[in-house]
């Protein structure tokens, strides 16, 4: 930018994985940043607005995520559609997504983000971020529910980040979703790998539970949750109220997006038999060490994540810096 003229840097999704952003580990940092940062108050985030213009089902939406990440740090949104029969209908991933990136001393825009990777790997990382503190020590079977790129990448985040799983139990309602992706577990982990006949079946087996699916109906009952088990309420409309009344600890990323859009926790809340109060802590304030995690071994712990603005632009923030760094990308004139 020797010209003063402002551009901006276009990363696709191989620029992104070329500097790490097709693994955990430079999401699990970044987030562990991000997230002491929005528990000490350094973030600004507004409620994410939903547009439904076509078609009824719940995962049938675009998403606008604003937010701002540190001092000086850096602004962006995250603008991610999604139509649940995309893969069905015209053989492409349910959702897309981009993520720009604006420098706040000028507001500047500063990148262009291909946001897909971003997104389903940041997902993943806010689960494997939550293990570390609520998970039990030495756990060794995680169960997934739904096969997708979503529950695919959780899966595999988890199995780089802990090297003691021992054993994978798959449910997808497409059984051939759950047998390619334990063929792919199979090839690529040193783990035991079982498509079990049903969700409980699954459910009752994972030290840590991962439900990845477009379900608007809950199946997920407490007493299938085992003691000592973490769930960890990826698609958020899984599980029936009682798992949230009869948890040990309530986690959740952030209050203010998790009570709204009469998900699960709004409904109990809307009733009166849940509340801000109720609840242990935001993950954010866990990771900062401000609340404790786990306590004990038998506690059955649920992270309800909404999904934050923060965690994808301050991914998206340390991919741009290493992309600058390496010199990978493209820049594109804005004038």
């Amino acid at each position: 930018m020797t010209d003063g003229a402002p551009r901006i840097l276009y990363l696709n999704r191989r620029d992104i994985a070329a500097v790490g952003g097709d693994e955990s580990e430079l999401y699990v940092a970044a987030l562990a940043d991000g997230l002491a940062q929005h528990a000490e108050g350094k973030t600004v985030q507004p409620l994410k607005p939903y547009l439904r213009a076509s078609g009824n089902h719940i995962a049938d939406r675009i998403i606008a995520m604003p937010a701002h990440v540190g001092d000086p740090g850096m602004s962006g949104l995250k603008w991610i559609g999604s139509k649940h029969d995309n893969p069905e209908r015209v053989g492409r991933e349910r959702a897309s997504a981009i993520i720009v990136l604006n420098d706040p001393s000028t507001n500047y825009p500063v990148a262009l983000l291909e946001g897909n990777l971003i997104s389903a790997w940041r997902t993943a990382a806010v689960s494997a971020l939550a293990a570390r503190h609520l998970a039990r020590d030495g756990f060794t079977d995680v169960a997934l529910i739904g096969c997708g790129v979503i529950g695919s990448t959780q899966v595999t985040a988890l199995l780089q980040q802990f090297g003691q799983i021992e054993t994978v139990h798959l449910f997808d309602v497409r059984p051939e979703a759950a047998d390619a992706l334990a063929t792919r577990i199979k090839d690529e982990h040193e783990v035991n790998v079982v498509v079990a006949d049903s969700a409980e079946a699954a459910v009752r087996a994972g030290d840590i539970v991962v439900p990845c699916t477009v379900t608007d109906t809950p199946y997920i009952h407490s007493d299938w949750l085992k003691r000592g088990s973490l769930l960890c309420n990826v698609s958020i409309m899984d599980v029936h109220k009682d798992v949230f009344l009869n948890a040990d600890k309530v986690i959740v990323d952030d209050w203010e997006q998790s009570n709204r859009e009469k998900k699960i926790i709004n409904q109990l809340v809307l009733e009166g038999s849940f509340s801000r109060e109720r609840l242990h802590a935001e993950l954010g304030e866990i990771v900062a060490g401000r609340k404790p995690g786990r306590e004990t071994d038998d506690e059955v712990i649920v992270l309800n994540p909404m999904g934050m603005a923060v965690e994808d632009i301050a991914c998206a923030a340390e991919i741009y810096r290493r992309a600058v760094a390496q010199q990978v990308g493209t820049w594109l004139d804005l004038y």
